[in-house]
């Protein structure tokens, strides 16, 4: 082959590529969700994904893919074409707790994955039956310091988010309480507003109506900032305690090896997306803070907390199953 049909051939590859990029999208997108359909994850992913549907000009296909802990939704992203054309909705379950609770795990949640941004922080909360004597957080400390066994957590289950912010806030704040696991967020949530049990952590939404009408007490948000739907409300950090942090987070990931253009061609969309009034409007409703992240603060962000929660786990002997 001579160098000048080489030149040739680089320059029309080099054609197609810039092509591929202005054109980007060129059909239906599949966002996998992994989650069963109707859940606080669909109300404030949907309507972004409606709207990327829009400013891309392609449908995006919304598939719900719930099970085993948000891997069955991992392995499906970590294994398709890295095309640009399939998408996971990532969350703590599938990608900083997928290998800290499981032994087999069908992908690398690093290496399997390139991070677009997230959507979103939403941090735990702590509420307690009004009977409950300590009035925020400070006094709960306090008041635990004081009575050491006799508050009572409860929780969704042993290794659960909830177990693991009791676990957090024992070592970060020296008290011993009573862990008692349930099996489920529901059955537990109930024991605390019937006054069976004294606390327990909780994504806002899910205390946002109990506390409204008095059935429950917000004592703190394990958050960096207060909630624009309970601003009465102070955070940990407000009361004294800076190193207390537990949050949630929803976002989207490709898999590994997609086109740097379509990252950075999604990033750009969802930031627009996520800034807009109405999105920020439900994410905050939904108990969340609007929030976005470069590519690699996502990666960084994701790797800091495997360290973090994994150093406590397995202090405290909760290792893979």
């Amino acid at each position: 082959m001579s160098s000048r049909t080489l030149l040739a051939m680089l320059a029309l590859m080099a054609i197609g590529s810039a092509h591929a990029q202005q054109n980007y999208p060129t059909k239906p997108m599949r966002w996998i969700i992994p989650y069963a359909p109707g859940g606080g994850t669909d109300a404030i992913v949907r309507p972004i994904a409606t709207k990327a549907s829009e400013l891309l000009g392609q449908s995006v296909i919304y598939d719900n893919r719930g099970g085993a802990g948000g891997l069955i939704a991992g392995e499906l992203v970590a294994e398709a074409e890295p095309d640009g054309y399939t998408f996971l909705v990532a969350a703590p379950n599938t990608h900083i707790f997928a290998t800290l609770l499981h032994k087999k795990v069908p992908y690398d949640p690093v290496k399997d994955f390139a991070p677009v941004t997230k959507f979103d922080l939403t941090p735990n909360v702590l509420i307690a039956h009004p009977s409950f004597p300590p009035k925020d957080a400070k006094e709960m400390i306090a008041y635990a310091k004081a009575h050491p066994g006799k508050v009572n957590f409860a929780s969704s289950g042993a290794g659960s988010g909830g177990h693991l912010s009791i676990l957090l806030l024992m070592d970060t704040m020296k008290i011993d309480v009573l862990h008692i696991p349930y099996k489920g967020a529901g059955p537990a949530i109930l024991e605390v507003l019937a006054g069976r049990n004294d606390l327990m952590f909780v994504n806002p939404a899910v205390a946002m109506g109990h506390y409204k009408a008095n059935r429950l007490k917000v004592l703190g948000f394990a958050g960096p900032k207060r909630l624009v739907t309970m601003p009465d409300v102070p955070t940990f950090e407000e009361q004294g305690f800076v190193d207390f942090e537990s949050s949630n987070f929803k976002g989207l990931m490709a898999p590994a090896g997609t086109p740097r253009f379509v990252i950075d061609r999604m990033h750009d969309v969802l930031v627009k997306i996520v800034n807009m009034p109405d999105i920020q409007e439900r994410l905050i409703a939904g108990g969340s803070i609007p929030r976005t992240t470069t590519p690699e603060q996502f990666a960084e962000e994701n790797r800091k907390e495997v360290e973090r929660w994994g150093k406590l786990m397995r202090k405290h002997g909760i290792l893979p199953q």
